[in-house]
Protein backbone atom coordinates (compact mmCIF):
# COMPACT_ATOMS: atom_id res chain seq x y z
CA UNK A 1 0.00 0.00 0.00
CA UNK A 2 1.21 3.38 -0.61
CA UNK A 3 2.38 6.06 2.16
CA UNK A 4 -0.20 8.15 0.49
CA UNK A 5 -2.88 5.64 0.81
CA UNK A 6 -5.92 6.71 3.34
CA UNK A 7 -6.67 5.28 6.50
CA UNK A 8 -9.88 6.52 8.43
CA UNK A 9 -7.95 6.41 12.28
CA UNK A 10 -5.64 9.41 11.93
CA UNK A 11 -5.95 11.60 14.36
CA UNK A 12 -6.17 15.45 14.37
CA UNK A 13 -3.31 16.52 12.15
CA UNK A 14 -3.25 18.45 8.92
CA UNK A 15 -3.30 14.98 6.76
CA UNK A 16 -6.09 14.08 8.49
CA UNK A 17 -8.09 17.46 7.60
CA UNK A 18 -7.27 16.82 4.25
CA UNK A 19 -8.47 13.03 4.59
CA UNK A 20 -11.99 14.26 5.98
CA UNK A 21 -12.22 17.24 3.37
CA UNK A 22 -12.04 14.00 1.08
CA UNK A 23 -15.03 12.52 2.45
CA UNK A 24 -13.10 10.07 5.29
CA UNK A 25 -15.15 9.31 8.35
CA UNK A 26 -14.45 9.85 11.65
CA UNK A 27 -11.50 8.66 12.98
CA UNK A 28 -11.83 5.13 14.50
CA UNK A 29 -10.38 4.79 18.05
CA UNK A 30 -10.34 1.57 18.52
CA UNK A 31 -7.80 0.97 15.12
CA UNK A 32 -5.57 3.04 16.25
CA UNK A 33 -5.49 0.81 19.54
CA UNK A 34 -5.20 -2.29 17.74
CA UNK A 35 -1.99 -0.60 15.80
CA UNK A 36 -0.39 0.80 18.97
CA UNK A 37 -1.37 -3.07 20.25
CA UNK A 38 0.87 -4.66 17.17
CA UNK A 39 3.67 -2.40 17.08
CA UNK A 40 3.82 -2.73 20.78
CA UNK A 41 4.54 -6.49 20.68
CA UNK A 42 7.03 -5.76 17.05
CA UNK A 43 9.06 -3.72 19.37
CA UNK A 44 8.67 -6.42 22.21
CA UNK A 45 9.90 -8.80 19.49
CA UNK A 46 13.05 -6.40 18.27
CA UNK A 47 13.93 -6.45 22.05
CA UNK A 48 13.70 -10.21 22.86
CA UNK A 49 15.88 -11.19 19.94
CA UNK A 50 18.49 -8.31 20.23
CA UNK A 51 18.49 -9.23 24.04
CA UNK A 52 18.21 -13.22 24.06
CA UNK A 53 22.08 -13.26 23.85
CA UNK A 54 22.30 -12.19 27.05
CA UNK A 55 20.29 -15.15 29.16
CA UNK A 56 22.81 -17.16 26.92
CA UNK A 57 25.92 -15.77 27.19
CA UNK A 58 27.41 -18.75 29.72
CA UNK A 59 26.54 -21.69 27.48
CA UNK A 60 27.51 -19.58 24.48
CA UNK A 61 30.77 -18.77 26.28
CA UNK A 62 31.45 -22.45 27.44
CA UNK A 63 30.90 -24.23 24.08
CA UNK A 64 32.42 -21.51 21.54
CA UNK A 65 35.22 -20.71 23.86
CA UNK A 66 34.62 -16.61 24.23
CA UNK A 67 35.62 -14.06 26.25
CA UNK A 68 33.56 -11.35 28.05
CA UNK A 69 35.59 -8.72 25.64
CA UNK A 70 34.24 -11.31 22.69
CA UNK A 71 30.58 -11.53 24.70
CA UNK A 72 30.87 -7.66 24.78
CA UNK A 73 31.58 -6.89 21.38
CA UNK A 74 28.64 -9.65 19.85
CA UNK A 75 26.16 -7.74 22.10
CA UNK A 76 27.53 -4.34 22.19
CA UNK A 77 29.59 -2.85 19.09
CA UNK A 78 29.24 -5.09 16.62
CA UNK A 79 25.48 -4.88 16.87
CA UNK A 80 25.21 -1.54 17.65
CA UNK A 81 27.07 -0.30 14.46
CA UNK A 82 25.05 -1.39 12.05
CA UNK A 83 21.77 -1.03 14.11
CA UNK A 84 22.28 2.76 14.80
CA UNK A 85 24.02 3.51 11.15
CA UNK A 86 21.14 2.02 9.26
CA UNK A 87 18.65 2.90 11.12
CA UNK A 88 18.88 6.34 9.49
CA UNK A 89 18.92 5.78 5.69
CA UNK A 90 16.19 3.25 6.44
CA UNK A 91 13.96 5.98 8.56
CA UNK A 92 14.79 8.16 5.49
CA UNK A 93 12.88 5.58 3.51
CA UNK A 94 10.10 5.21 5.56
CA UNK A 95 9.32 8.89 5.42
CA UNK A 96 9.06 9.02 2.30
CA UNK A 97 7.38 5.32 1.49
CA UNK A 98 4.95 3.06 3.45
CA UNK A 99 5.97 2.63 7.28
CA UNK A 100 4.04 -0.22 7.66
CA UNK A 101 5.77 -1.91 4.95
CA UNK A 102 9.66 -1.22 6.06
CA UNK A 103 8.60 -2.47 9.20
CA UNK A 104 6.88 -5.81 8.02
CA UNK A 105 9.94 -6.90 6.33
CA UNK A 106 12.40 -6.08 8.69
CA UNK A 107 10.87 -7.81 11.65
CA UNK A 108 10.60 -10.89 9.02
CA UNK A 109 14.69 -10.12 8.29
CA UNK A 110 15.43 -10.26 11.90
CA UNK A 111 13.68 -13.15 13.06
CA UNK A 112 15.01 -15.04 10.61
CA UNK A 113 19.08 -14.20 11.71
CA UNK A 114 17.88 -14.45 15.26
CA UNK A 115 17.35 -18.31 14.02
CA UNK A 116 20.25 -18.19 12.28
CA UNK A 117 22.15 -17.26 15.32
CA UNK A 118 21.91 -21.34 16.64
CA UNK A 119 23.85 -22.49 13.38
CA UNK A 120 27.30 -20.87 14.55
CA UNK A 121 29.85 -23.02 15.11
CA UNK A 122 32.36 -20.43 15.84
CA UNK A 123 32.52 -16.32 17.17
CA UNK A 124 32.76 -15.67 13.28
CA UNK A 125 29.60 -17.20 12.27
CA UNK A 126 27.71 -15.80 15.50
CA UNK A 127 29.21 -12.53 14.92
CA UNK A 128 27.70 -12.41 11.31
CA UNK A 129 24.26 -13.43 12.33
CA UNK A 130 24.33 -11.05 14.96
CA UNK A 131 25.02 -8.44 12.36
CA UNK A 132 22.04 -9.91 10.43
CA UNK A 133 20.05 -8.96 13.56
CA UNK A 134 20.95 -5.33 14.20
CA UNK A 135 20.26 -4.53 9.79
CA UNK A 136 17.09 -6.06 10.33
CA UNK A 137 16.00 -4.25 14.03
CA UNK A 138 17.68 -1.02 12.03
CA UNK A 139 13.76 -0.65 10.37
CA UNK A 140 11.69 -1.37 13.04
CA UNK A 141 11.60 1.24 15.81
CA UNK A 142 12.06 5.10 13.84
CA UNK A 143 9.14 4.03 11.54
CA UNK A 144 6.61 2.83 14.18
CA UNK A 145 7.12 6.33 15.99
CA UNK A 146 6.09 7.88 12.97
CA UNK A 147 3.37 5.79 12.31
CA UNK A 148 2.09 6.54 16.36
CA UNK A 149 2.73 10.53 15.89
CA UNK A 150 0.35 10.00 12.93
CA UNK A 151 -2.58 7.82 14.88
CA UNK A 152 -1.84 9.75 17.77
CA UNK A 153 -2.58 13.62 18.91
CA UNK A 154 0.55 15.23 21.03
CA UNK A 155 -1.31 15.52 24.05
CA UNK A 156 -1.40 12.04 23.74
CA UNK A 157 1.69 11.13 22.51
CA UNK A 158 3.45 10.18 25.24
CA UNK A 159 1.08 8.21 26.82
CA UNK A 160 0.88 6.05 23.46
CA UNK A 161 4.86 5.66 23.10
CA UNK A 162 4.96 4.69 26.45
CA UNK A 163 2.87 1.76 26.17
CA UNK A 164 4.60 1.29 22.88
CA UNK A 165 8.02 1.24 24.32
CA UNK A 166 6.22 -1.44 27.70
CA UNK A 167 6.75 -3.75 24.70
CA UNK A 168 10.08 -4.08 25.84
CA UNK A 169 10.58 -5.30 29.02
CA UNK A 170 7.31 -7.56 27.83
CA UNK A 171 9.51 -8.85 25.54
CA UNK A 172 12.28 -8.65 27.97
CA UNK A 173 10.40 -11.01 30.39
CA UNK A 174 9.33 -13.55 27.99
CA UNK A 175 12.65 -13.55 26.40
CA UNK A 176 14.50 -14.32 29.63
CA UNK A 177 12.13 -16.50 31.05
CA UNK A 178 11.33 -19.13 27.92
CA UNK A 179 14.64 -19.03 27.22
CA UNK A 180 16.32 -19.76 30.38
CA UNK A 181 14.08 -22.73 30.30
CA UNK A 182 14.50 -23.45 26.70
CA UNK A 183 18.21 -23.40 27.34
CA UNK A 184 18.34 -26.06 29.84
CA UNK A 185 15.60 -28.23 28.38
CA UNK A 186 16.91 -27.72 24.30
CA UNK A 187 20.14 -26.36 24.68
CA UNK A 188 21.33 -22.61 23.57
CA UNK A 189 21.12 -23.49 19.67
CA UNK A 190 17.43 -24.40 19.84
CA UNK A 191 16.50 -21.40 21.80
CA UNK A 192 17.72 -18.98 19.40
CA UNK A 193 15.61 -21.24 17.06
CA UNK A 194 12.48 -21.66 18.43
CA UNK A 195 12.44 -17.66 19.81
CA UNK A 196 13.14 -16.19 16.46
CA UNK A 197 10.91 -17.72 13.81
CA UNK A 198 7.51 -16.71 15.30
CA UNK A 199 8.58 -12.74 14.47
CA UNK A 200 7.40 -14.12 10.77
CA UNK A 201 3.69 -14.79 11.50
CA UNK A 202 4.10 -11.27 13.41
CA UNK A 203 5.28 -9.95 9.93
CA UNK A 204 2.90 -11.30 7.41
CA UNK A 205 -0.06 -9.79 10.21
CA UNK A 206 1.05 -6.24 9.90
CA UNK A 207 1.52 -6.63 6.46
CA UNK A 208 -2.07 -6.94 5.94
CA UNK A 209 -3.66 -5.30 8.88
CA UNK A 210 -1.85 -2.08 9.43
CA UNK A 211 -3.18 0.57 7.15
CA UNK A 212 -0.42 3.67 6.41
CA UNK A 213 -1.91 7.30 7.55
CA UNK A 214 -2.15 9.66 5.00
CA UNK A 215 0.69 11.91 5.33
CA UNK A 216 1.09 15.61 3.38
CA UNK A 217 3.57 15.84 0.27
CA UNK A 218 6.45 17.78 1.42
CA UNK A 219 5.15 20.75 -0.78
CA UNK A 220 8.62 22.53 -1.26
CA UNK A 221 12.16 20.73 -1.88
CA UNK A 222 12.71 22.58 1.95
CA UNK A 223 9.92 20.22 3.23
CA UNK A 224 11.77 17.16 1.96
CA UNK A 225 15.32 18.21 3.58
CA UNK A 226 18.40 15.65 3.73
CA UNK A 227 19.44 13.70 6.20
CA UNK A 228 22.20 16.26 7.41
CA UNK A 229 19.52 18.88 7.51
CA UNK A 230 17.82 17.02 10.18
CA UNK A 231 20.74 16.31 11.73
CA UNK A 232 21.71 20.67 11.77
CA UNK A 233 18.23 21.39 12.56
CA UNK A 234 18.21 18.99 15.67
CA UNK A 235 21.66 19.32 16.77
CA UNK A 236 20.89 23.29 16.77
CA UNK A 237 18.47 22.65 19.61
CA UNK A 238 20.17 22.86 23.30
CA UNK A 239 17.15 20.37 24.43
CA UNK A 240 18.06 18.09 21.66
CA UNK A 241 21.46 17.99 21.96
CA UNK A 242 21.68 17.56 26.19
CA UNK A 243 18.34 15.06 26.27
CA UNK A 244 20.61 13.00 23.58
CA UNK A 245 23.67 12.95 25.76
CA UNK A 246 21.58 12.09 28.92
CA UNK A 247 19.63 9.51 26.95
CA UNK A 248 22.96 8.05 25.57
CA UNK A 249 24.17 8.01 29.13
CA UNK A 250 21.13 5.94 30.66
CA UNK A 251 21.66 3.24 27.45
CA UNK A 252 25.11 2.62 28.42
CA UNK A 253 23.84 2.12 31.83
CA UNK A 254 21.38 0.68 30.96
CA UNK A 255 22.22 -1.56 28.25
CA UNK A 256 25.41 -2.69 29.94
CA UNK A 257 23.72 -4.06 32.94
CA UNK A 258 20.79 -5.72 31.36
CA UNK A 259 23.16 -7.84 29.48
CA UNK A 260 25.31 -9.03 31.70
CA UNK A 261 22.49 -9.50 35.16
CA UNK A 262 22.71 -13.26 34.03
CA UNK A 263 25.92 -14.00 33.70
CA UNK A 264 26.29 -12.03 36.85
CA UNK A 265 23.94 -13.71 38.82
CA UNK A 266 25.06 -17.50 37.28
CA UNK A 267 28.44 -16.74 37.94
CA UNK A 268 28.53 -14.96 41.47
CA UNK A 269 25.72 -16.27 42.92
CA UNK A 270 25.32 -19.93 41.55
CA UNK A 271 22.35 -19.70 39.53
CA UNK A 272 20.95 -21.58 36.33
CA UNK A 273 19.98 -19.93 33.32
CA UNK A 274 15.91 -21.21 34.49
CA UNK A 275 15.94 -19.49 37.84
CA UNK A 276 17.84 -16.60 36.43
CA UNK A 277 15.59 -16.14 33.40
CA UNK A 278 12.77 -16.23 35.61
CA UNK A 279 13.67 -13.98 38.67
CA UNK A 280 15.12 -11.60 35.54
CA UNK A 281 11.68 -12.23 33.74
CA UNK A 282 9.04 -10.86 36.75
CA UNK A 283 11.92 -8.26 37.33
CA UNK A 284 11.73 -6.87 33.69
CA UNK A 285 7.92 -7.26 33.24
CA UNK A 286 6.40 -6.22 36.36
CA UNK A 287 8.48 -3.55 37.37
CA UNK A 288 10.04 -2.73 34.14
CA UNK A 289 6.45 -2.86 32.65
CA UNK A 290 4.68 -0.70 35.06
CA UNK A 291 7.91 2.07 34.69
CA UNK A 292 7.39 2.22 31.09
CA UNK A 293 4.05 2.86 31.22
CA UNK A 294 3.72 4.89 33.65
CA UNK A 295 6.51 7.50 33.01
CA UNK A 296 4.64 7.51 29.55
CA UNK A 297 1.39 8.73 31.12
CA UNK A 298 2.86 10.82 34.08
CA UNK A 299 5.12 12.90 31.26
CA UNK A 300 1.74 13.70 29.53
CA UNK A 301 0.32 14.69 32.51
CA UNK A 302 2.50 17.10 33.86
CA UNK A 303 3.60 18.23 30.16
CA UNK A 304 0.16 19.72 30.11
CA UNK A 305 1.24 22.23 32.80
CA UNK A 306 4.81 22.83 31.77
CA UNK A 307 6.09 21.31 28.94
CA UNK A 308 9.77 20.83 30.88
CA UNK A 309 8.05 18.04 32.88
CA UNK A 310 8.99 15.94 29.95
CA UNK A 311 12.65 15.61 31.06
CA UNK A 312 12.46 16.92 34.24
CA UNK A 313 10.81 13.35 34.85
CA UNK A 314 13.67 11.34 33.48
CA UNK A 315 16.11 13.21 35.32
CA UNK A 316 14.27 12.66 38.66
CA UNK A 317 14.08 8.51 37.90
CA UNK A 318 17.53 8.26 37.16
CA UNK A 319 18.70 10.19 40.05
CA UNK A 320 17.04 8.31 42.43
CA UNK A 321 17.89 4.95 40.91
CA UNK A 322 21.82 5.18 41.52
CA UNK A 323 21.74 4.75 45.22
CA UNK A 324 19.83 0.76 45.05
CA UNK A 325 22.51 -0.39 42.46
CA UNK A 326 24.90 -0.56 45.20
CA UNK A 327 22.60 -3.01 47.12
CA UNK A 328 21.96 -4.89 43.54
CA UNK A 329 26.05 -5.65 43.41
CA UNK A 330 26.94 -5.92 47.35
CA UNK A 331 24.57 -8.03 48.79
CA UNK A 332 25.43 -11.43 49.05
CA UNK A 333 21.99 -13.00 49.00
CA UNK A 334 20.42 -13.10 45.72
CA UNK A 335 17.08 -12.68 46.40
CA UNK A 336 17.76 -9.70 48.42
CA UNK A 337 19.87 -8.44 45.22
CA UNK A 338 16.69 -9.20 42.54
CA UNK A 339 14.64 -6.96 45.61
CA UNK A 340 17.44 -3.82 45.23
CA UNK A 341 16.00 -4.35 41.61
CA UNK A 342 13.08 -3.48 41.78
CA UNK A 343 13.17 0.46 41.94
CA UNK A 344 16.06 1.07 39.51
CA UNK A 345 14.08 -1.33 37.02
CA UNK A 346 11.45 0.59 37.31
CA UNK A 347 12.69 4.21 37.78
CA UNK A 348 15.17 3.12 34.33
CA UNK A 349 12.00 2.24 32.34
CA UNK A 350 9.93 5.15 32.92
CA UNK A 351 11.75 7.66 30.76
CA UNK A 352 11.24 5.91 26.94
CA UNK A 353 8.01 7.72 26.44
CA UNK A 354 9.08 10.74 27.51
CA UNK A 355 11.84 11.08 25.61
CA UNK A 356 10.59 9.61 22.74
CA UNK A 357 7.56 12.08 22.50
CA UNK A 358 10.02 14.79 23.06
CA UNK A 359 12.04 13.86 19.96
CA UNK A 360 8.67 14.08 18.09
CA UNK A 361 7.60 17.17 18.95
CA UNK A 362 11.26 18.57 18.12
CA UNK A 363 10.81 18.53 14.83
CA UNK A 364 7.92 18.63 11.93
CA UNK A 365 6.06 16.15 11.09
CA UNK A 366 7.84 15.18 7.53
CA UNK A 367 11.05 14.48 9.40
CA UNK A 368 9.21 12.15 12.46
CA UNK A 369 10.56 9.02 11.40
CA UNK A 370 14.24 10.60 10.62
CA UNK A 371 14.49 12.25 13.85
CA UNK A 372 13.59 9.23 15.51
CA UNK A 373 16.86 7.35 13.79
CA UNK A 374 19.17 10.42 14.08
CA UNK A 375 18.14 9.86 18.42
CA UNK A 376 18.51 6.20 18.26
CA UNK A 377 21.84 6.53 16.44
CA UNK A 378 23.42 8.97 18.93
CA UNK A 379 21.93 7.06 21.92
CA UNK A 380 23.08 3.39 20.66
CA UNK A 381 26.06 3.47 19.50
CA UNK A 382 27.23 5.06 22.82
CA UNK A 383 24.66 3.50 24.97
CA UNK A 384 24.15 -0.02 22.81
CA UNK A 385 27.53 -0.38 21.36
CA UNK A 386 29.93 0.83 24.73
CA UNK A 387 27.53 -0.45 27.04
CA UNK A 388 28.00 -4.50 27.09
CA UNK A 389 31.49 -3.98 25.52
CA UNK A 390 32.90 -1.41 28.43
CA UNK A 391 31.76 -4.04 30.97
CA UNK A 392 32.98 -7.02 29.44
CA UNK A 393 36.46 -5.17 28.91
CA UNK A 394 36.37 -4.24 32.79
CA UNK A 395 35.54 -7.02 33.53
CA UNK A 396 38.54 -8.84 31.79
CA UNK A 397 40.93 -6.58 33.51
CA UNK A 398 39.48 -6.89 37.40
CA UNK A 399 39.74 -10.89 36.92
CA UNK A 400 43.08 -11.23 37.58
CA UNK A 401 42.42 -8.85 41.01
CA UNK A 402 38.98 -10.47 42.08
CA UNK A 403 38.16 -13.45 40.29
CA UNK A 404 34.84 -14.43 39.19
CA UNK A 405 33.85 -11.52 41.04
CA UNK A 406 35.53 -9.26 38.44
CA UNK A 407 32.07 -8.98 37.25
CA UNK A 408 30.11 -7.68 40.11
CA UNK A 409 32.55 -4.73 40.45
CA UNK A 410 32.44 -3.65 36.54
CA UNK A 411 28.64 -3.47 36.83
CA UNK A 412 28.75 -1.62 39.75
CA UNK A 413 31.27 0.99 38.03
CA UNK A 414 29.32 1.92 35.15
CA UNK A 415 26.41 1.92 37.17
CA UNK A 416 27.30 5.06 39.41
CA UNK A 417 27.02 6.84 35.78
CA UNK A 418 23.33 7.09 36.16
CA UNK A 419 24.14 10.62 37.94
CA UNK A 420 26.02 12.51 35.11
CA UNK A 421 22.67 11.43 32.69
CA UNK A 422 20.27 13.40 35.20
CA UNK A 423 22.43 15.79 35.44
CA UNK A 424 22.22 16.70 31.34
CA UNK A 425 18.40 16.30 31.38
CA UNK A 426 17.71 19.11 33.62
CA UNK A 427 20.09 21.55 31.48
CA UNK A 428 18.53 20.00 28.26
CA UNK A 429 15.02 20.69 30.16
CA UNK A 430 15.87 24.57 30.26
CA UNK A 431 15.30 25.10 26.93
CA UNK A 432 13.03 22.54 25.75
CA UNK A 433 9.80 24.99 25.46
CA UNK A 434 11.43 27.52 23.52
CA UNK A 435 12.76 24.38 21.03
CA UNK A 436 9.17 22.59 21.17
CA UNK A 437 7.54 25.59 19.72
CA UNK A 438 10.01 26.43 17.09
CA UNK A 439 9.67 22.94 15.49
CA UNK A 440 6.10 23.54 16.16
CA UNK A 441 5.94 26.48 13.91
CA UNK A 442 7.71 24.63 11.16
CA UNK A 443 4.36 22.25 10.59
CA UNK A 444 1.81 25.77 10.31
Amino acid sequence: MSSHDHTPDVPETASNAVSKAEGAPQQQSGYRYYVLGILMFVFGVNVLDRQILAILMEPVRQDLGLTDTHLGFLSGIAFAIFYATLGIPIARIADRTSRKAVVSISLAAWSVMTALCGLAQNFWHLLLARIGVAVGEAGGTPPSHSLLADYFSENQRATALGIFSLGGPLGMMVGLFVAGLFNDAYGWRATFMLLGLPGVVLAIIIWLTIREPRREKPKTKAADPPVKDVFKMLWAQRSFRFMALATAIQMFVGYGLVQWYPAFFMRCHGLTTTQVGSYLALMAGISGGLGTLLGGYAADKFAARDKRWLLWLPMWATFLATPFYIGVFLVPNPIVAVCFMVLPTFLMNSFLGPIFSTTQGLVPSYMRATAAAVLLFVTNIIGLGLGPQAVGILSDLLRPTYGENSLRYALLAVAMLTVAGAYFFWTAARTLREDLERAKSMDN
